[in-house]
């Protein structure tokens, strides 16, 4: 039996690709939290209380630690358990490879992501000069993918989680367009993850904390 008060609290975004990241970190590593459902336009007071940044998502351990970064969350998560060994524990280097490359796409791709999937809105150049942005990055994604089944080697890995949701979301802007675009690689590795009973248990819809005042047993082995 769960004791339920003695869980993290997950503040989480159902869409937010950062929140998704997070859940996906606590599914794979079979871990539980309590999960409270929120929008952006109307944060729980006890949500900015523990952090007062604003942004999805938060996880509040029993402690009352705060850990608001995606990625942290993740690896809080398989650091206590990792079934899949996504974090190549075989392999000393394998870690410091994963970060780098999710940096990579923090950092440089996700700012390129974003002028792209709001070009036709804010009209200030071309969809495409954005998409061809863009695609520095995805070339590199469809090379490393042309050589492996997954970003790391021939099993998944931290990085193929952490990039997800924003390979997702690119692939998303012109579907048309992405259809048939020169990245069958990519297309390959991100179908198999759309399609994996994990990316459906991830994205289930909760009622808003807001609104009910009810949180959600997530996660869990």
């Amino acid at each position: 039996m769960v004791n339920r008060e003695a869980l993290p609290v997950l503040y989480s975004l159902q869409h937010c690709p950062y929140a998704m990241r997070a859940r996906m970190g606590i599914w794979l590593a079979g871990q539980s939290v309590m999960l409270r459902a929120v929008v952006t336009k109307n944060k729980p007071p006890e949500m900015l209380a523990a952090s007062p940044k604003g942004t999805v998502p938060v996880l509040v351990l029993d402690d009352g630690t705060v850990i608001d970064e995606s990625l942290k969350i993740m690896l809080w998560a398989l650091n206590k358990s990792d079934p899949q060994n996504l974090l190549y524990g075989h392999d000393s280097p394998a870690l410091s490879t994963m970060l780098t490359l999710i940096t990579l796409n923090d950092k440089q791709f996700k700012p390129c992501l974003e002028k792209y999937k709001f070009a036709k809105r804010k009209h200030e150049k071309s969809e495409i000069y954005y998409r061809r942005q863009c695609e520095v990055f995805v070339t590199q994604f469809e090379s490393t993918l042309s050589r492996q089944t997954y970003f790391m080697g021939e099993t998944p890995s931290l990085a193929d989680y952490a990039l997800l949701p924003f390979i997702r979301q690119f692939a998303r802007v012109d579907r048309h367009w992405y259809l048939q675009s020169p990245y069958p690689n990519l297309r390959r590795w991100l179908n198999g993850h759309l399609q994996a009973p994990l990316f459906t248990k991830v994205m289930a819809k909760f009622p808003l904390w807001l609104a009910s005042h009810e949180e959600f047993l997530y996660g869990g082995k």
